[in-house]
């Protein structure tokens, strides 16, 4: 079987829910996984896999086990996994480059496959209006603060970050940025400086827009309607998981 495929997915926010429907959740991801490791060429992580993630020197958190050893079976295989941290799961170091393989990435990617020019990111601080937010991730990203905050104790520095998650989510819900989806208009720029296809998440609002000589997607997110992207044959399409 030849993989051409290029697989998309955002916001899975593995963490967030009730245990029932974490496992029922991480079971469809794994799922996905499983057949992507037949299927894929390459796989992009289009941030917030976690709700809330912070890495330890020698601490990861518990529960999503399934998870890791099925990306690291990706990469086994030769399988490409592109991570892009979003702005619920910033708090990385090394485990996901040095024990999984994956290629780690903290600000949008430019690439090329199949020849199409893509640019893709979370979707975080790219809205012109939301300077604030702009601030405050250059503050929880700087790496001096971040390795002071890993002198906490996991149980504590969890709790906090879980906390501090769940104030972000009700931020960015609430965020007014204006009658158009602020993320098109970002993707209007990219697209007017030579790029086909620009793709984002972070707004967990699913769509699928041309623009020009491009196109604007958004995957949406796990929450309610679990779905991935798909590049294949010059053709991006969103197709429900379930």
């Amino acid at each position: 079987m030849v993989n051409n495929s290029y697989l998309f997915i955002s916001d899975v926010h593995l963490g967030l829910q009730s245990k029932i429907v974490e496992k029922r959740k991480e079971r469809l991801l794994v799922d996905f996984l499983k057949v992507a490791s037949e299927n894929a060429k390459e796989l992009f992580i289009v941030g917030d896999l976690f709700d809330y993630w912070f890495e330890y020197k020698r601490v990861y958190q518990k529960g999503f086990f399934r998870t890791f050893t099925a990306l690291q079976d990706l990469t086994e295989k030769g399988i490409k996994v592109h991570y892009i941290i979003g702005n619920h799961d910033f708090m990385h170091n090394n485990f996901f480059r040095d024990e999984i393989g994956a290629n780690m990435y903290e600000e949008p990617v430019s690439v090329e496959l199949n020849n199409h020019k893509f640019f893709i990111g979370h979707g975080d601080g790219m809205v012109k209006n939301d300077i604030g937010y702009n601030i405050l991730k250059k503050i929880l990203r700087n790496k001096t603060l971040q390795k002071i905050y890993s002198w906490v104790h996991p149980d504590i520095g969890v709790f906090i970050a879980s906390n501090t998650s769940k104030t972000s989510r009700d931020y960015t819900s609430k965020k007014n940025y204006g009658e158009e989806d602020g993320l098109f208009e970002a993707a209007k720029t990219k697209i007017d400086e030579g790029y086909e296809y620009v793709l984002f998440g972070h707004l967990h609002r699913r769509c699928l827009l041309n623009y020009k000589n491009g196109v604007y997607i958004n995957l949406g997110s796990w929450l309610d309607a679990p779905c991935y992207g798909i590049f294949k044959d010059d053709k991006f399409e969103i197709v429900d998981w379930n």
